[in-house]
């Protein structure tokens, strides 16, 4: 089915909207994906916040012209399925796990800041933990020197509090002691 002309300025007009917003963009070759697939990998893709679109080409070449993806231009041939995201490694992750299990999905090539991304680099992207992950690891080494010094100082209250158990316990015999010898 073909578009007419305000059809195609709208998609554009869609996709360069898209690519203003994102951070990521993956493409990918999706020849001989069945449907089914296709829509579990599109389920995937929403569930992170990932936005996946088959587009024309040349349409595709013209709504990334002037943006930080006009880097991939070049090679945007064939049927190509597109992974724009906002979260940085988001795209990269969907498209990375989908492949691995489903192998006529075939990783083509991906952008990060402006750069061109090989296969590996959209993979090495792919296996860097996301935002929710690392602000947990930042949390989690924030608080390890405060819990730590909790977990000194209520030892060692634990400590002298058993240390004034045992003082205690001593000193009792010892004043029966003195008491027996005074009377």
């Amino acid at each position: 089915m073909s578009l007419n002309r305000s059809e195609k300025q709208a998609v554009i007009d869609e996709v360069t909207g898209l690519a203003a917003k994102a951070q990521t963009l993956v493409m990918a070759e999706y020849r001989g994906i069945t449907v089914a697939d296709m829509t579990k990998l599109r389920s995937q893709a929403r569930e992170k916040g990932v936005t996946l679109s088959v587009l024309k080409n040349t349409l595709a070449r013209r709504a990334v012209a002037g943006s930080a993806f006009e880097v991939l231009s070049d090679q945007m041939t064939g049927p190509l399925i597109y992974g724009f995201s906002i979260d940085a490694v988001a795209a990269a992750k969907v498209v990375a796990d989908f492949a691995k299990t489903n192998e006529k999905l075939v990783i083509r090539a991906g952008a990060f800041g402006g750069k061109t991304l090989d296969i590996e680099g959209v993979k090495q992207l792919a296996s860097i933990p996301s935002r929710e992950v690392l602000l947990a690891q930042l949390c989690g080494l924030l608080m390890s020197p405060i819990s730590r010094t909790a977990a000194v100082i209520a030892a060692l209250s634990a400590q002298r509090g058993a240390g004034a158990e045992e003082v205690a316990e001593a000193s009792e015999p010892a004043a029966e002691v003195t008491e027996a010898a005074a009377a």
